[in-house]
């Protein structure tokens, strides 16, 4: 297992990038300042020591070791001894509506985006458990099984667009029974769903679903995405912008159902929550999970990590050393330049 024992000194690798435009913006300013005195013909006779090709020499030597230097500072490390431990954990999935009227732009920059930087958030505060990915619409799509490989999720969390619906809709109930069946029965403890939708175009048995799930154990959140005044819902005809239209050709306004999710928490045992709270979803969220009857799991961890940096301080070093040894001139019996650049 490979780690960064202080990951943080790594961000220090954005000076090279900075170092290589001021580097490029001085050679131009000489280049400038040299035409003003002489032409290059002349200016070569004057200054016969002088080399671009050494001082990029150097001046490349100076970068790689500034980056060698910074991963040593973040100390590599191997984990060298794999043990087992027994660990307590909550099985949750998160349930995301990728259906149209989630590009609705009543809440910035528009319900689906909101939606998936939430989810993201909550990935984060609920590390140490099981997280699964839903995606509905019309019907239910099991994106991830429940696991701990969380940069997978934010991944598939920041790839969720409406283009992955197959037909449109909100089909909470399927939603709510595909994370029923996805858990494991045989075992006795809570598990959690938390949904996040605008729940529009709902089906009249998600309020008996998410009861019959709460008998079985299973927690029902939803976080309501959007407004009650709603928004006017945007997608793409032949390359233009366009409304949603009803039959009359008017636009068609989308708005947040805040009773059926309501109604829906109240049902599942959980609760309720309202995009707009920001940070105090992921926080009360967090404590609700932690208050779940949890599970003990067998997880494998490294117990001891062996420390790599020397070898990367010791490659910066001399590449410092061999840029020491270069020298900015020529020969130097040779008469001085009038040029010191």
């Amino acid at each position: 297992m490979f780690r960064f024992e202080s990951i943080e000194y790594l961000y220090l690798l954005i000076m090279i990038p900075i170092l290589i435009l001021l580097y490029v913006g001085y050679k131009m300013w000489v280049n400038r300042e040299v035409a003003k005195l002489s032409e290059a013909a002349l200016f070569s006779r004057l200054s016969p020591h002088f080399s671009w090709l050494r001082k990029h020499l150097k001046f490349g030597l100076l970068m790689a070791a500034l980056l060698f230097l910074c991963v040593a500072w973040a100390n590599p490390q191997w984990g060298n001894r794999k043990e087992k431990v027994k660990a307590k954990s909550s099985d949750v999935f998160i349930a995301l509506d990728i259906s149209q009227s989630m590009m609705a732009e009543d809440v910035s920059p528009n319900r689906l985006e909101r939606s998936k930087r939430l989810a993201q958030s909550i990935i984060r505060a609920l590390r140490g458990n099981r997280i699964g990915l839903i995606s509905f619409a019309g019907s239910a799509y099991l994106q991830m099984p429940l696991s701990q490989d969380y940069a997978a999720a934010e991944i598939l969390i920041a790839s969720a667009n409406t283009n992955q619906a197959g037909t449109q809709g909100t089909a909470i109930t399927d939603a709510i029974d595909l994370a029923t069946r996805a858990f494991e029965d045989d075992k006795d403890y809570q598990r959690a769903l938390i949904i996040i939708t605008d729940g529009e175009n709902h089906d009249d048995l998600a309020i008996a679903k998410a009861r019959e799930a709460q008998e079985s154990g299973l927690v029902v959140f939803t976080i309501g995405v959007g407004t009650e005044e709603g928004g006017f819902v945007p997608f793409t005809e032949r390359g233009r912008e366009s409304y949603k239209k009803d039959e009359m050709g008017n636009p068609v306004k989308s708005q947040l159902n805040i009773q059926l999710l309501k109604d829906l928490s109240e049902a599942g045992g959980g609760e309720y929550f309202l995009i707009q709270e920001g940070n105090k979803i992921v926080q009360d969220m967090k404590k609700e999970i932690d208050q779940i009857e949890k599970q003990e799991v067998e997880q494998r961890s490294f117990s001891e990590y062996a420390s790599y940096f020397q070898y990367f301080l010791g490659i910066a070093l001399i590449l410092l050393f061999i840029e020491y040894l270069i020298s900015n001139r020529g020969n130097l019996s040779k008469a001085s330049s009038i040029f010191e650049v």
